[in-house]
């Protein structure tokens, strides 16, 4: 179980200058961006662009900050308008995406997944959760305080696995407006990724 917190997360500029990226996880340790198996980021959205095709893997978004984010593809197969923050969606990384912003600079919380080797999800919680439960995951406060046994999360910090852990709970702290967003991730053939 690792801690993570996006404040203290370096940034790396896009290639198109379009924003930047703050990595949280790219799994397995030292894979390249064209073979990791799951990768979670957040991205700030500074202007209007495309995004980065990644072949063979399926994206799930979720908009952190901003509102009126489309993303649309030439072809039709992706169309979504994000119209205000924590409503997680899902397209294919293989398909060419374009991102209009419409209300100005964004920020977004994205679960990458190479297929057919991982599958998973991306949902935001309110109540109390079990991190280390699933076959590898993340989770980070995104509203309000959180309670891991003597730590106390906010908005940025959070959790991540690698494999199944037996953990402390994860509770929202009462009346302080807690929100988590939740990535939980399982290999598809355990005896190909090695687990």
């Amino acid at each position: 179980m690792q801690r993570l917190d996006l404040a203290t997360t370096p940034a790396t500029p896009w290639k198109n200058g379009g924003g930047a990226t703050r990595e949280l996880v790219r799994w397995p340790p030292g894979a390249a961006l064209d073979d990791f198996g799951w990768r979670v980021s957040v991205a700030t959205l500074a202007s209007s662009g495309a995004f980065s095709v990644f072949a063979g893997v399926d994206r799930h978004l979720l908009l952190l900050q901003g509102q009126g984010v489309r993303l649309h593809s030439s072809d039709g197969r992706v169309d979504h308008t994000l119209h205000r923050p924590w409503e997680p969606v899902a397209f294919a990384g293989d398909v060419p995406v374009h991102c209009t912003l419409t209300a100005g600079a964004a920020e977004d919380f994205n679960l990458m997944l190479r297929r057919g080797q991982w599958r998973g999800s991306l949902q935001v919680l309110r109540t109390a959760c079990a991190p280390g439960r699933t076959g590898a995951g993340l989770c980070m406060v995104l509203a309000g305080k959180w309670q891991h046994g003597a730590q106390r999360l906010a908005p940025g910090q959070g959790l991540w696995w690698s494999a199944p852990t037996d953990a402390a709970p994860l509770c929202p702290v009462p009346d302080t407006g807690a929100a988590l967003a939740w990535v939980g991730v399982q290999a598809e053939n355990l005896n190909e990724i090695g687990l």
